[in-house]
């Protein structure tokens, strides 16, 4: 039985269908093409799909209104193709359920870092419901994170220090904190940090998490220059080596802002 991940290709260009089914496979991918909407349905219905790539421009079809009947029907990731000037297409393409999206002509690097991006996130999500179904009253915006004598509040985006004073950290830096806080001891690369709090936004050679790490190590670790908490794992990412707590607001000792 092939275990490779199933990506649908919806795409009426021969030669497109042709490169991005070249780039999928080589990647590992198990690919399964369609050319028109009525394929690409029959396609959802009868397939475990683990993503859909989907032109915008589907010959004399609307990809956005196939998108639109993907979603009704499943939850699948979808990407969207689109060329270079399908600005507005694009917000669409977002708005009616898909992704992310790929701008033709595409590079073969991005086009590998957007799906596998997209697959990532799904992913998380999926690990964080179960994470919250399993945990009884956890709810991150009703609980503050205590670790190493320090307290989190998220609803209010508040740092209190060991001295109960506060840190000022920008939104970027405290929701990379907090996506720390909600997995600690997990070993986390860069890529996934980037999705997690950048969403489909960031460019695959954006490296700006290596600088909010050394950022939130400024402001919360005892001694920055040797880190006990934001470690460094090598040739992969961080890991938040302590453990948290989380505690309903009314039992959280935090200072007013």
């Amino acid at each position: 039985m092939d275990q490779r991940p199933s990506t649908l290709i919806v795409e009426d260009d021969p030669k497109v269908r042709a490169v991005l089914r070249n780039l999928l496979e080589d990647d590992g991918f198990n690919v399964i093409e369609a050319t028109s909407a009525a394929e690409t349905l029959e396609c959802i219905a009868a397939q475990d799909l683990s993503l859909v790539t989907l032109d915008i421009h589907l010959g004399a079809e609307s990809g956005l209104d196939l998108a639109r009947q993907i979603r009704k029907l499943s939850t699948v990731p979808m990407v969207m193709v689109t060329g270079k000037d399908d600005l507005i297409d694009r917000v669409v393409g977002l708005e009616v359920g898909a992704d992310d999206y790929i701008t033709k002509p595409f590079h073969v690097r991005e086009v590998i870092a957007r799906i596998r991006a997209v697959l990532r996130r799904h992913q998380f999500a999926a690990e964080d419901a179960h994470r919250t179904k399993l945990a009884p009253d956890a709810n991150a915006d009703t609980a503050a994170f205590h670790f190493d004598g320090v307290i989190a509040v998220p609803d209010r985006m508040q740092v209190i220090d060991r001295c109960g004073a506060d840190c000022a950290l920008t939104s970027g830096d405290f929701n990379l904190l907090k996506v720390f806080l909600e997995r600690p001891m997990r070993v986390l690369s860069r890529d996934q940090l980037m999705d997690l709090t950048q969403g489909a936004t960031w460019s695959p050679l954006d490296r700006t998490v290596d600088n909010q790490v050394a950022r939130l190590r400024k402001k919360i670790e005892r001694n920055p220059s040797e880190p006990r908490l934001i470690k460094t794992v090598r040739g992969v990412g961080y890991t938040f080596a302590c453990s948290v707590e989380r505690k309903p607001l009314e039992d959280a000792h935090y200072r007013s802002a």
